[in-house]
């Protein structure tokens, strides 16, 4: 199913962005990643999925591997890797929809991939309905994320505040999941108790994330410690507040990994 969502337009109309995002609307046509598309993806060694874990939740995780791990053809895409023993994605059921960004941080370069996880065999399978790429804003070139099993976290609150990038999931009930990277000066994540909150910055108006947090407010998010490989995963609801054509995203952590 093409076009954006009830959630995207809607929240488009709020933006007063309607006809801009009209405008991208070919991007949503079905991919060929047997192009460019799938050469980017080929060169790259981290993605970051979204999908449902073994216990229902929402979760986000990096998928760390060699170039080459990434494999499309046509419509389909090979992830020759699953995320690591201990991860809330570790034993991911296959039939779901999931949500993949593949990111250059170097050449500031990311790339959506949205679809169905037909099989995890060793491996991801995923019949792609949605592959387009993103503006390069607020991708730090420096960053370049370690290899290897997960780091222990020693202070979560610390990560989370002096952080300039994350990765933030969520899902719409009919039309799919979605990853997507959230970068800024660090500290534009804000501590509120229990919440989460950061301003929503510009960017290529389709507002395919914020656009599923409107129909649906399950949400993870994903902190990355880029020098010692640590990583905090967040499960909960986010909602959307608005000064006017303004935003803020405000996140509520149910769970943590």
């Amino acid at each position: 199913m093409g076009g954006f969502h009830s959630g995207e337009l809607a929240v488009q109309e709020r933006a007063g962005v309607r006809q801009l995002a009209q405008r991208l609307s070919p991007m949503l046509a079905p991919p060929d990643l047997s192009g460019g598309a799938g050469r980017f993806l080929a060169g790259r060694d981290l993605a970051v999925i979204t999908a449902r874990g073994q216990d229902g939740r929402l979760w986000t995780s990096p998928l760390v591997a060699r170039p080459g791990f990434l494999t499309g053809y046509n419509a389909s895409l090979h992830v020759n890797a699953v995320p690591h023993e201990g991860d809330p994605l570790h034993d991911l059921p296959a039939g779901q929809q999931v949500g993949m960004v593949a990111i250059d941080f170097a050449a500031r370069r990311r790339m959506r991939v949205n679809g169905h996880l037909t099989r995890v065999d060793g491996g991801l399978h995923i019949e792609v309905e949605q592959a387009f790429g993103n503006c390069p804003q607020h991708i730090n070139p420096a960053h370049r994320f370690p290899a290897g099993p997960p780091r222990s976290i020693t202070d979560r609150s610390a990560l989370i505040a002096r952080a300039d990038t994350f990765f933030l999931g969520t899902i719409h009930p009919f039309r799919g999941a979605d990853a997507s990277h959230r970068g800024g000066p660090a500290g534009f994540v804000h501590l509120d108790g229990d919440d989460l909150w950061w301003d929503d910055v510009p960017g290529n108006n389709m507002f395919n994330s914020l656009g599923n947090i409107a129909a649906n407010d399950e949400a993870a998010l994903l902190f990355l410690d880029f020098e010692t490989g640590a990583r905090l995963h967040l499960s909960g609801r986010a909602r959307i507040e608005w000064t006017g054509t303004d935003r803020r995203v405000r996140f509520t952590t149910e769970a943590r990994a």
